[in-house]
C-alpha cells in the first residue's frame, strides 16, 4: 500500500492492523487511537477465544438470553444479514464445527498437525436460530448452538475503524485488519493502491496484483493461510454449512471489492464455498472479483481489472 502518510502497523484481533493516511500532515496518532478503540470494542464483544467476551457468554448460555451491548447486537445483525444475502452460505452458527475440527483457539496456537479426528459432523444449525431483541437489549441462541463471527466481524470492524480514524485524523484513511481493507474520507490522488496476494503479510514481490480503490472495501478469503492437518486430512477455517466440513472447491483465494469491507468479505467467503458456481454468482451480483485457482489460474468478474498501469 502506498499513500502520502507512512503506514503504521500494530497487532490486532490475532492479526495485524495497518493504518495509512491520505495526507502526510494528518493526525496519525489520533487515527491509530481510533482504530485501537474500535478493535478493542469489537474484540471484547465478538471474540470466540476470550472467555470474558460477550460472544463466549452467549455461546455458553445454554439457551438463555443474555444482556448484549450495542456492539454485539450490531455484529450479530451484520452476521445475520450476510447469511440472509448469501442464502445461508455464510452462516455464523459454525462455531461448534470449527471447535471440533481443531480451530478452538487463536490460530497461532492451533497445532499444525495432529491425530485423526474421531468425529461426525453434519449441517450447521442455521442462522435462523439466532434471536436478537433490540428493545430488550438481549441475544439468545438455542442450547448447543455456538457462533463464530469470523466471516464478518473483522471486516465490519475495519469499516468501523476506517470511519472513526478518518474523523479523528480529519483526512482520508485506509485501515487493513489482516488484509480486510476499508477506506473512508477523501482518497489520495489515483486512489488507494492495494496489493492483492494469497496472504496479506506477503511482500510486494509475492504473486498477486496491485489495484486501486477509492471507496468502500476490499477483502480476500482463502484456504491457504489458516490450514491444519489431522490424521493426514487437510482442514481449513472456511466451513460449508451444508456439510459442516471445510469447504472443498477449486479456489485457493477470492478477492472482492464492494461498498463495504463487510460486504466484500461476505462475498469472498461465499465464493470459496460455492466453488465452480462462484464466477456466475459474483457476476449476477455485479461484484468485481479476482478468483485464483489451486493451479494459479485467475478468473475475473464484474470488471475487475486485468492489471493496473
Amino acid at each position: 500500500m502506498t499513500a502520502l502518510g507512512d503506514p503504521v502497523a500494530f497487532p490486532a484481533l490475532g492479526t495485524t492492523a495497518v493504518v495509512v493516511l491520505a495526507e502526510v500532515d494528518g493526525d496519525s496518532g489520533a487515527a491509530c487511537q481510533a482504530v485501537e478503540a474500535e478493535v478493542g470494542e469489537v474484540d471484547a464483544a465478538c471474540s470466540r477465544f476470550r472467555d470474558d467476551s460477550e460472544l463466549a457468554k452467549l455461546n455458553a448460555a445454554g439457551g438463555a438470553a443474555i444482556a448484549a451491548s450495542p456492539v454485539l447486537l450490531d455484529a450479530l445483525e451484520v452476521a445475520v444479514r450476510a447469511a440472509r444475502l448469501t442464502e445461508g452460505l455464510v452462516d455464523p452458527t459454525a462455531g461448534s464445527v470449527l471447535r471440533v475440527l481443531g480451530y478452538d483457539r487463536d490460530f497461532a496456537e492451533v497445532p499444525a498437525t495432529g491425530p485423526a479426528l474421531q468425529i461426525r459432523v453434519g449441517p450447521v444449525p442455521g442462522w435462523q436460530a439466532i434471536s436478537i431483541d433490540r428493545a430488550a437489549g438481549t441475544a439468545r441462541l438455542p442450547a448447543g448452538v455456538s457462533l463464530d463471527l469470523g466471516a464478518t466481524a473483522k471486516a465490519w470492524c475495519a469499516d468501523r475503524a476506517a470511519a472513526s480514524a478518518a474523523s479523528a485524523a480529519a483526512c482520508g484513511v485506509l485501515v487493513s485488519l489482516g488484509g480486510d481493507v476499508a477506506v473512508a474520507g477523501p482518497p489520495p490522488a489515483g486512489g488507494w493502491r492495494v496489493r492483492v496476494t494469497d496472504h496479506h503479510g506477503a511482500g510486494d514481490d509475492a504473486p498477486g496484483q496491485t489495484v486501486s480503490i477509492t471507496v468502500g472495501g476490499l477483502a480476500t478469503s482463502g484456504i491457504t493461510a489458516r490450514r491444519w492437518r489431522r490424521g493426514g486430512q487437510e482442514l481449513h477455517h472456511i466451513i460449508d454449512p451444508a456439510t459442516g466440513q471445510s469447504a472443498a472447491g477449486p479456489w485457493r483465494t477470492v478477492s472482492v471489492a464492494a461498498g463495504t469491507c463487510a460486504d466484500a468479505n461476505t462475498a469472498s467467503t461465499a465464493a470459496i464455498i460455492l466453488g465452480e458456481r462462484a464466477p456466475a454468482w459474483l457476476e449476477a451480483h455485479r461484484l468485481a472479483a479476482r478468483l485464483v485457482g489451486a493451479d494459479g489460474e485467475i478468473v475475473r468478474t464484474g470488471g475487475w481489472p486485468e492489471d493496473l498501469a
